[in-house]
This record gives structure tokens, C-alpha cells and sequence, in this order.
């Protein structure tokens, strides 16, 4: 089906006498702009509407002879004559998936990554390029922080496109295995080993599992940012742990001996006399490590009355009451 004539040249925003070089310039600058994985909303459907206008202005204006016949068209393009633009079967992007904390597609991780036209670029530096580093997210327990170990992960690898050596074209046309990007992407699975005592925030690398380099040049790396999950019994609060433990109202008064958990298991804390809710008591050095050492671990006190009391219980009470009667 026909669709009326659009100028492509005001879509591109270039002139009539544009060179090639200007018209592959100002469409990747576009397509930076206007590539949908980069907007949200209603602002989506724009820049979806957007780029279809972009890429078929440069499907045409990028062949020679599709330009000359389109150039021919004369006055009648302001006259709304009809025109049937190329077919674009062959082109397509990629929605953006978020993989391991990332949120972009893999079209714009390679424009600003480094993967869209690299192999140009490359040549102009006339010598290896390394590949980009890459950062990604590592979600851990407390206790997988705290003890280390080793974690299997599946991730996400952008290798360069074999089929169009990362140029992103065959011929004058988008490469159709990468979509012009001139990276694809593959899954890869990995053992990650987590030192002990890693912290939240904190990174840990991976030499050579980055982005493939160009012309021979070797792997960036992988870096995986930690992130520490709450914990269903602690709080943490740099390298301490806060806890929280119940006491009925005799031990609170009294003083006792309570079992309290740590991440070295179970121990038993002295309750002084007269402990008041909302005291936070020290358990010296069951926090988390330091280069120093390690933190504190705080147990913050919570005071409960028994749902049922006994006959006996209630009397007893209630002569407690009666003794502090004036006091």
C-alpha cells in the first residue's frame, strides 16, 4: 500500500547535497535519539513512529540508485504525490530485555558501548581495540556475603557480529543477524567467586568476560556490583548487624540469660536488670568483617505481655500492682 511522500531529507536533517558520510552521520545520530528502547510511555510510541521515518529515509537516501530515482520525483513531492517507500523487510531492532541490573537494549549498550560501527572506528586507530568493560548487578544473602563461596550465574555476553564484523552493514543495507548494531548477544554460564566479607556496593571482577575486542584486541572485563538482600532477622548498618529480641516483663525487670542468633550461629546474652524497651545491647564483634576486624552486632530490646495469663499469674500481678500503689 502506497503511504504519502515524506521529504527524507528533512527527516534526516540534511541537505539535497548531502555526501554519504553526512547522511550515515546525521541517521546514527538520530537513531541514538530516537531508538525506542530509550523513551517510555506515550513517549515510546513516538519515537517508534520516528524511527521507521528514519531508517526508510536511509534505506533510500543511502543507495545510489534508490537517491537518483527519488531525486527525479521533482515538484510533485509537495503536491502529496503518492510515493512507495523500499521494502524493509529485511531490517529490524531489538526491544530492550534487562539483563543482570542493565535496563538498555542491546542496540543502545552498543551505540554508547561501543559496538555500533567499531569496526570502522578501529581501523582508524589502525590496531587492536579492547573490548568495553561491562558492569552488572550480583544479588547476595547476608550469609552468602558473609561466608563467600562460589555462585553459578548465567549472563549475557555482546560478542562481536561475525557475519558483518561488527560493521552493522552488508553492502548497503543493515546487517540482518544483528539488526545494524554490530553486536550480537549470547548467554554464557559463569562461577563467580565471592570473597568473604564482601559489602553491599562493593565490586568484584572478572578479568576477559567483557565485550569482545576488535582487530585482535583482548576482552574488556566483567564487573559484577553487589547488592546485599534484606534479611528477614538482621539490619545492616555498614559492618554491624542490628537484631531485635522479645522479653516478657520479668526478664525485663529481673535480668536473665536469652539465646540470640548471629551469622556464627546461636549465643546466649546476659539481659541486665531493669532493661528497658528500645535498649540496644552489644554483642562485640558478630558483625561483619572489616579490614580491621569486624563490626558489633546490636540487639535492640521489644518487651510483650503474655496473651493468657494463669490464675496464678493474674494474682501475682495484681499484688504487684497493689505494692507500688503510691510509689
Amino acid at each position: 500500500m502506497s503511504v504519502p511522500f515524506q521529504d527524507y531529507y528533512v527527516i534526516l536533517g540534511v541537505g539535497r547535497k548531502a555526501t554519504d558520510k553526512e547522511i550515515k552521520s546525521a541517521y546514527r545520530k538520530l537513531a541514538r535519539k530516537w531508538h525506542p528502547d530509550l523513551h517510555s510511555g506515550k513517549d515510546k510510541e513516538t519515537a517508534e513512529e520516528k524511527i521507521k521515518q528514519i531508517n526508510e529515509a536511509y534505506e533510500v537516501l543511502s543507495d545510489k540508485e534508490k537517491r537518483e530515482k527519488y531525486d527525479r520525483l521533482g515538484a510533485n513531492w509537495r503536491a502529496g504525490e503518492d510515493f512507495h517507500p523500499p521494502d524493509m523487510e529485511g531490517f529490524r531492532y531489538y526491544a530492550g530485555t534487562d539483563t543482570a541490573g542493565s535496563g538498555f537494549s542491546d542496540f543502545f549498550e552498543a551505540i554508547f558501548g561501543g559496538g555500533f560501527g567499531s569496526k570502522a572506528r578501529a581501523s582508524r586507530r589502525r590496531g587492536a581495540v579492547r573490548g568495553q568493560d561491562v558492569e552488572s548487578e550480583l544479588e547476595l544473602t547476608l550469609e552468602e556475603a558473609y561466608k563467600g563461596g562460589e555462585k553459578s550465574l548465567k549472563v549475557s555476553s555482546k560478542e562481536v557480529c561475525h557475519a558483518c564484523a561488527g560493521a552493522g552493514f552488508e553492502g548497503r543495507s543493515f546487517c540482518p543477524r544483528c539488526g545494524g548494531t554490530g553486536v550480537t548477544t549470547r548467554m554464557k554460564n559463569l562461577a563467580v567467586k565471592i570473597p568473604a566479607g564482601v559489602t553491599d556496593g562493593s565490586k568484584i571482577r572478572l578479568k576477559g568476560q567483557g565485550g569482545e575486542g576488535f582487530d585482535g584486541g583482548e576482552r574488556g572485563d566483567l564487573y559484577f556490583k553487589v547488592r546485599i538482600l534484606p534479611h528477614r532477622i538482621y539490619k545492616v548498618l555498614g559492618n554491624n548487624l542490628e537484631a531485635e529480641i522479645t522479653l516478657r516483663p520479668e526478664q525485663a525487670v529481673l535480668g536473665d540469660q536469652v539465646t540470640v542468633p548471629t551469622l556464627d550461629g546461636p549465643v546466649l546474652m546476659k539481659v541486665p536488670p531493669g532493661t528497658h524497651a528500645g535498649r540496644r545491647l552489644r554483642l562485640k564483634g558478630k558483625g561483619l568483617p572489616h579490614r580491621g576486624g569486624r563490626g558489633d552486632e546490636y540487639v535492640l530490646i521489644k518487651i510483650d505481655i503474655p496473651g493468657h495469663l494463669t490464675a496464678e499469674e493474674e494474682q501475682l500481678y495484681k499484688q504487684l500492682a497493689a505494692s507500688r500503689k503510691g510509689v
